[in-house]
């Protein structure tokens, strides 16, 4: 027990020392004993517990402060080297003892430690977490360390100090300190508080003095030092972060993005002036987080991988890494076993031919012979029943059931009828009086928990149970009937997948006494169901085990003769009554013999854990039957029991015998209790399941067996199912001792786990079975199950079958050893098979529990399961943390449990979670309910506090990453083309039609002209405000006046051909300054104005557009005007900087000037300025030709004439909208309804209204408004039906959008107004891009859109493979609308720039009149981008010129016709070039990362991606309580990993509205990536995946 020689001196003194602990009498001994187990137990807060000890040791304290300091620190190292020794175990601290019985080892313990030690320090990044989300409380605020676990370094580093200094010895405390320190440096493993040494590529390595360390004593603080240190190295070498996964992103993406000059916080140019440094991609590094990446790069080793093949096959499939068998793995090779056979069933003179006519023979001859002694919390006897009572009340109630319980005169209940028995585990008597009853009755009981509330763990499928068993009746008590929750009539309530029941009260006025004359019937034991014993499966269903007559009299009788049970022995009973060992010795063979069983309920052990030895040494008790648990309970409160004595017994039988850990709980209590007269030889381990009832147990001595026997075995060896005893590597090891022999009268072999149950060899471990008449006989109602556990056939090598008998399967893992001894090493509850190694999950919760500081696990709980992730099972840790451990400890712990497993069982654990103290679902007598926290944890319900997941060291099986092939020369894709005979991939829309009466104009400011002579009072636009009313209106006559009035301001002022920035709300002033403009003979740059409550983040766009494009003049309103220049905005720009600033409220009426006339329709007639999802700012230049040419596209299109109305919901700053909101309606005449989009937040419906109103037949809207309707509208479809909103009018309404269609909300959006007429077929989507805005268009004509479904994984390969609608990994993609007269559309390799075939992704190419004639960039980069506007194929047509829109998609020919009788050619578009994500060879588009993230949790209301140095970012935004965020964690991780083969390397929970979104309803990543490395985002947790 070396851990415990550092500790303050405060603790000292309050533990009292040996010499000291004499000198308390005994009674203060035993109150203290007693508030450990309380503290243990959770039944006082850690406060209360430190108060309470403090009040009993004052008095006695003054005579410890009167010892010289010196001798007392001497005195306890004295204490702790005298532990170490060998022989002074009982000398044994009881801190060391606190942990969970269930894996006492002090050799594992040690092993741990050892491992721990081996591993160097390695840096891990914490994971962050807002305040508000640590429920546990902040390390101010904490109670010093726990004085009763003086051993272990409790407190975080802060709590420490403070102690120290705190004490009256001050030099001493330092030096405590000191030591401490030192110690955390050599010796912890991943302690990231105190780091000896951090070394960085290209960076020095910093050394951590022990006065630093003091200065960093503040957990804290230290952290923060941490992060500054990792960013300052990283600032040394100026080098972009090193790349994990060994593939370089590809840099020519970087070439290609139009980087005019970035939205993200400040332009290029102003970079001088701050003082941030950048990596080389442009990211700064000062921040926090960027160093914890970087200290997660830095973590993460490589996976072991196989070594790469020498040529990657490009196929279709991904193929799974299949785990290479290691050719040097342990094989068995020892003989074939043969079965084992027990001892024959002695033949007993007089043996009773059935259960119920031993109570009978019992009750009429020895009426008066105690049958059972039940005992209050207190320990006092309650009642004993005897064997004439239990006869006489037993018959009774069987009287009772079957002839007084009816309904509609039909007896209520027949014989062989399935009764519940709901008793609580401090009721035996009651328990035992039902159970016969029911056997008298011949009815089948089925014992089961007692339900406290509507949603306990499992109790659902126990109702599963009870509806397949056909139960109607439950039988209880009265108290424990007016415990049970009630419904409101008063009646007991329906329990959540319970069916119907009667409950019956068997202490109540109800049960009457038999005539005279009726007698039970007792029958020999027949092969009839006597008993149903539930039992939960590792899955977490329930089945019942039906038991027969004969088989429980078998199994009687082999107890008896195993036991050497006489008549009238007294045995104490510990375990639940109920099933297993506890019924079958304590209710069955107990009666069988005319035992008397002393029981104890689990509530007396939790007050008083020795109450079973006492009940031993008073009843002179010769058998007791226990748990490794209890015996572990004991020793922690054995200390001031001097005067109880074991003498007695001859048998201590350990239930839990065959878990792997119980010998440490024997060896321990031997040890203390050998000198209160416990012979060695009478702890008798045994091995059973509910299936096959007891296989094996140690003999008592007086039977004449061999001497137990224990195995170490090697780890290792087991994991491949090999038993091998000498190992070289001594820290991975398991002591098991054996279970004794197999049962009499049983036949036992050990089979093959999986497949054929081949008998294995005799140093392999296999699934023990049995043969034997004292079996269960199958599942009740599950007969396919029933066949492969009861009815196994184990085979020989050669598959002949060993018997003709069926066995059943124990689900225990073991293997016979010498004398015939069995050994069990687990159970196939707890098996986990990872990459084909099998481990046990109890052997992992041990190895966890072991992990300095021993008391962090609040009780020991811990939950260890699999989860099957990408197909493979995947180790999942669970544990509850002491209420007062800081984020610090909690973290080192997790750094510390993952290396120990690691190294002692050579595995990863995929996540490792804390959970507060109390919260995990409790099984009935307090263990934790496995299955039920393994399902919350699937849920996303488990509300952990910490997680660490380690997805990059556990998950070795991804598809191997993707390499480029050499490139493929022009001649050989041609001949390749010509080979497959694929149709080269290109459509194009109509031909523009010979000109028609206005398209003379060239100039769109010609035709408003002429429309303002022709028809001047044509209604033109229509704005609507937040009410639905009109809120300004413009004929064409208006529209001109208004736009010469501009002109006329801005022609004595500025020059021909200067830009003028016009920034103004949603409305006709816009479209106004916009003609005036091009009559003034400026260029207009539309400018979306800045938000007045949001001017920090929207001004510096509004200044950086108005600076990029030069203009020189800005138009706007005078409210507009005010802001630009108020005191807030200049806390966001410098305002002094604006060019001039006209407001045009109230311009003069003056005679204008002559009209400006372009020289040639080549000229530059607006810019069009957006920010591109990939938060680029880019502007391009719009001739005037390209303007009309658009204008007619659309015209002939959507067929627009004067006559015609649309309705436009779309923002007019850029794109398609702009064109739509600005140019068309003075194209083509029609009237144009404009609701600006930012009135839908105030009334979501005005949109739709305004669309039924006016009855508009073409609409058009973006993906936010179209949300803002399905989310605000979803459940008002009845409301606005009632006031007349009719859509049937629309034929086409059209979603305006520079993306993949998003089909999931438009389909949605089609469903939910499908009741208010939308036609299914009316909605559509458009697409454009930066170098042509509209490329497709739905229009009126041509055929609906199509859908086809694609092949996600060959996606991201760049290949299409059209699947089936629902197959596995489908993709559905939506045509994104018809192509627009005068495209033309190609699909081009995006690396040889040749053309590719029908069905074949790559780049789509347009060329069209209407293309953009280039970017407006301030930085003379046009170069890098003029190939974006003028690229030609690299063969085949080389002459024709194309842009090139940066997206990804591929044309398909239908079997649909065009309007001009041709095949129709569908374009699909995949997504964007600039977002789509490198990851091991392959292309992702973020999109559908985002969909499988969205759906894996319901609070996750929005989900974006990005990648940071090769590692997945993924942030999604929480809707719901922040204890959720660390469920996600998880969940994301999870979904990522099985959909598409990805490792996230951080997940980010941040609040709803934090991912940033354009006015087109995109979300901007590198926005939100940027926000994220500065630290912005307020995250409420960042998880840092290992």
């Amino acid at each position: 027990m070396a851990e415990r020689t550092s500790t303050g001196l405060l603790t000292m003194m309050l533990e009292p020392t040996p010499a000291v602990a004499m000198t308390l009498p005994a009674e203060v001994r035993e109150k203290l004993a007693e508030l450990e187990l309380e503290l243990s137990e959770g039944d006082i807060t850690q406060k209360g517990y430190e108060k309470k000890r403090g009040k009993l040791l004052a008095p006695y304290i003054p005579q410890i402060q009167g010892v010289d300091p010196s001798l007392q620190i001497d005195n306890r190292i004295q204490a702790s080297s005298q532990a170490v020794l060998p022989g002074s175990k009982h000398n044994k601290s009881r801190a060391a003892n606190t942990r969970d019985e269930r894996f006492r080892s002090d050799l594992h313990t040690e092993a741990v430690q050892a491992a721990l030690a081996k591993y160097k320090e390695r840096k891990m990044p914490m994971p962050s977490k807002r305040r508000s989300v640590l429920v546990q409380s902040s390390v101010e605020a904490c109670t010093p360390p726990d004085t009763s676990s003086a051993s272990e370094d409790e407190g975080s580093l802060r709590r420490q100090g403070r102690l120290a200094t705190s004490t009256p010895y001050q030099g001493h405390g330092h030096l405590a300190v000191e030591h401490w320190f030192n110690r955390v440096i050599q010796g912890s493993s991943t302690s990231s508080s105190a780091s000896s040494t951090s070394s960085h590529p290209g960076g020095r390595s910093v050394t951590t003095t022990n006065t630093t360390a003091h200065a960093a004593l503040n957990a804290n603080a230290a952290a923060t030092a941490l992060a500054d240190l990792m960013a300052h190295t990283q600032l040394d070498n100026h080098s972009a972060p090193p790349d994990v996964t060994g593939l370089s992103e590809r840099s020519s993406l970087h070439a290609e993005r139009p980087q005019v000059a970035s939205v993200r916080g400040v332009s290029r140019g102003y970079i001088h002036h701050t003082s941030v440094m950048e990596t080389a991609d442009g990211v700064p590094v000062n921040s926090r987080v960027s160093s914890k990446i970087q200290q997660l790069l830095n973590t993460l080793k490589r996976p072991k991988r196989p070594p790469l093949r020498e040529f990657f096959v490009d196929d279709f499939e991904e193929l799974l890494d299949v785990q290479q068998i290691d050719p040097n793995q342990p094989k068995p090779e020892g003989q074939h076993t043969s079965p084992l056979e027990g001892e024959p069933l002695g033949v007993v003179n007089n043996w009773p031919p059935s259960l119920p006519a031993a109570l009978q023979r019992w009750g009429a001859t020895q009426p008066k012979s105690p049958c059972l002694t039940a005992l209050d919390n207190a320990g006092k006897p309650v009642y004993t029943l005897t064997y004439g009572k239990l006869w006489t009340r037993s018959q009774k109630l069987a009287y009772t059931l079957l002839n007084k319980l009816s309904t509609r005169n039909e007896p209520l209940l027949m014989p062989g009828d399935r009764v519940a028995l709901v008793f609580p585990n401090n009721d035996p008597v009651m328990f035992m009086v039902a159970f016969y009853g029911c056997l008298l009755a011949e009815l089948v009981p089925v014992p089961i928990e007692v339900p406290l509330t509507r949603k306990d763990a499992g109790s659902q499928q126990i109702g599963f149970l009870l509806g397949s068993c056909g139960v109607t009746l439950a039988l209880t008590t009265d108290a424990c009937q007016k415990g049970l929750p009630k419904a409101q009539t008063g009646e007991v309530a329906t329990f959540k997948g319970w069916p119907r029941l009667l409950w019956f009260v068997t202490d109540g006025k109800h049960v009457v006494k038999p005539p005279k004359d009726w007698h039970p019937p007792i029958r020999e034991a027949s092969n009839d169901i006597a008993y149903i014993e539930y039992k939960t499966s590792k899955e977490g269903s329930t089945m019942g085990i039906t038991v027969s007559h004969s088989a429980m009299l078998a199994h009687c009788h082999a107890l008896t003769q195993a036991c050497g049970y006489t008549e009238a022995e007294t045995i104490t009973n510990v375990l639940d009554f109920k099933r297993e060992a506890g019924l079958w010795h304590g209710v069955l063979t107990s009666v069988m013999n005319r035992m008397h069983v002393i029981s104890i309920p689990y509530s007396l052990m939790k007050v008083n854990p020795l109450s079973w030895i006492q009940k031993v040494h008073t009843y002179k008790a010769r058998v007791a039957v226990v748990k490794s648990r209890d015996m572990h309970w004991s020793l922690l409160a054995q200390r001031d029991q001097r005067d109880v004595s074991l003498s007695s017994l001859r048998m201590l039988i350990v239930a839990d015998g065959a878990n792997p850990w119980s010998i440490s709980s024997c060896d321990a209590f031997l040890n203390v209790f050998q000198a209160r007269g416990l012979r060695p030889e009478v702890i008798c381990p045994c091995a059973s399941s509910s299936e096959a009832m007891t296989v094996a147990i140690r003999r008592p001595p007086e039977l004449g067996v061999p001497p137990p026997g224990k195995a170490v075995l090697s780890m290792g060896g087991l994991s491949h199912s090999v038993i091998r005893v000498d190992t070289e590597e001594k820290l991975s090891v398991l002591t098991v001792q054996d279970v004794g022999q197999v049962m009499p009268g049983a036949l036992v072999c050990v089979v093959r786990v999986e497949g054929t149950p081949y008998l294995c060899q005799t140093d392999e471990v296999g699934e023990i079975c049995v043969n034997s008449g004292s079996t269960g006989v199958a599942y009740y109602g599950l007969p396919g199950m029933t066949k492969n556990i009861f009815e196994t056939i184990p085979v020989t090598s050669s598959g002949i079958p060993v018997s003709d008998r069926p066995f059943t399967r124990t689900s225990l893992l073991g293997f016979v050893g010498p004398d015939s001894l069995v050994f069990v090493v687990g159970k196939m509850d707890g098996l986990m098979v990872v990459s084909g190694r099998r481990h046990n999950a109890d052997d992992v919760v041990a190895t966890a529990l072991a992990v300095e500081p021993m008391k962090f696990v609040y009780r020991g709980r811990i939950a260890v399961f699999s989860l099957s992730v990408l197909h493979d099972e995947r180790i999942v840790v669970v544990a509850e943390q002491r209420p007062d451990a800081s984020e610090e400890d909690s973290f080192q712990w997790m750094s510390r449990v993952l290396q120990a497993i690691d190294s002692i069982h050579q595995v990863g654990v995929y996540c490792l979670a804390l959970v507060p103290a109390n919260t995990l679902p409790k099984a009935p007598l307090g263990g934790i309910h496995i299955s039920e926290t393994k399902q919350r944890f699937l849920e996303g319900a488990l509300h952990p506090c910490n997680v660490l997941m380690c997805p990059h060291t556990c998950v070795t099986n991804l598809p191997k990453p993707r390499q480029k092939q050499p490139e493929v020369g022009p001649a050989s894709m041609i001949v390749g083309n010509l080979v497959a005979g694929k149709r080269i991939a290109q459509a194009c829309g109509r031909d523009v039609a010979q000109l028609e009466d206005n398209d003379q104009f060239l100039y769109i400011q010609d035709v408003l002209q002429w429309r303002a002579q022709a028809t001047p009072d044509h209604p033109l636009f229509l704005v609507l405000n937040a009410k639905g009313t009109v809120a300004s209106t413009a004929s064409c006559l208006q529209l001109h006046k208004r736009a010469e009035r501009v002109a006329t301001a801005l022609m004595g002022r500025l020059n021909t051909g200067d830009h003028v920035a016009l920034v103004y709300p949603p409305g006709i002033d816009l479209i106004a300054t916009f003609y005036g403009c091009l009559y003034a003979g400026c260029v207009p740059v539309t400018v979306r104005p800045p938000h007045p409550q949001n001017l920090a983040t929207t001004l510096p766009t509004v200044k950086m557009i108005v600076e990029v494009s030069k203009s020189v003049c800005i138009l706007t309103t005078q409210a507009i005007m005010k802001l630009l220049k108020s005191k807030e905005a200049a806390a966001a720009v410098d305002t002094k900087s604006w060019p001039m600033v006209l407001d045009t409220d109230d311009l003069p009426r003056k005679k204008s000037p002559q009209m400006y006339k372009p020289p040639t329709p080549e000229m530059l007639a607006y810019l069009d300025f957006s920010v591109s999802t990939t938060g680029i700012l880019a502007g391009v230049k719009m001739s005037h030709a390209a303007t009309s040419a658009l204008c007619r596209s659309i015209k002939l299109q959507c067929e627009l004439y004067p006559s015609r109305q649309i309705a436009i919901c779309l923002d007019p700053y850029c794109g398609l909208g702009f064109a739509l909101w600005c140019l068309c309606s003075v194209y083509s005449g029609h009237q144009s309804i404009l609701v600006p989009p930012l009135e839908l937040e105030s009334n979501a419906s005005l949109w739709l209204a305004a669309v039924s109103q006016y009855k508009v037949r073409v609409t058009f809207c973006s993906y936010s408004v179209m949300e803002m309707c399905t989310k605000g509208l979803g459940s008002q479809t009845e409301a606005l039906r009632l006031r007349n909103v009719n859509l049937s009018c629309v034929r086409t309404c059209m979603v305006v959008a520079e993306e993949r269609p998003r089909i999931a909300l438009t389909q949605s959006f089609s469903k939910i107004f499908k009741d208010l007429g939308l036609s299914s077929r009316a909605v559509s989507t458009t697409f454009g891009c930066r170098v042509n805005v509209a490329i497709c268009l739905q229009g009126t004509a041509g055929p609906d859109p199509t859908t086809v479904y694609v092949d996600m994984r060959a996606l991201r390969h760049d290949r299409v493979r059209l699947v089936e609608r629902g197959s596995p990994h489908s993709l559905p993609l939506m045509e994104s609308g018809k192509i627009l007269p005068g495209v033309k559309v190609i699909i081009a390799n995006t690396e040889t720039k040749g053309p590719l075939g029908d069905s074949h992704l790559g780049e789509v190419w347009v060329s069209s009149p209407h293309n953009a004639t280039g970017y407006y960039t301030v930085y003379g980069e046009e170069a890098l981008h003029a190939d974006h506007f003028n690229t030609k194929l690299s063969f085949g047509d080389t002459q024709t010129v194309w842009a090139r829109t940066g997206y990804l998609g591929f044309l398909r020919r239908t079997d649909l016709t065009d309007a001009s009788g041709e095949r129709h050619d569908a374009l699909y578009v995949v997504g964007s070039l600039d977002e789509t994500l490198e990851l091991r060879g392959m292309r992702y588009h973020p999109i559908d990362i985002e969909t499988s993230v969205i759906r894996s949790h319901k609070s996750i209301a929005e989900c974006a991606v990005f990648t940071w140095t090769n590692l997945l970012v993924v942030v999604v935004e929480l809707e719901g309580s922040e204890q959720e965020a660390l469920d996600l964690v998880a969940l994301v991780t999870n979904v990522v990993l099985e959909e598409h083969y990805l490792i996230v390397g951080v997940v980010v929970v941040v609040d709803p509205g934090v991912i940033p979104i354009n006015s087109r309803g995109e979300k901007q990543r590198m926005h939100l990536r940027d926000g994220f490395l500065a630290d912005q985002l307020d995250p409420i947790y960042v998880a840092y995946n290992m």
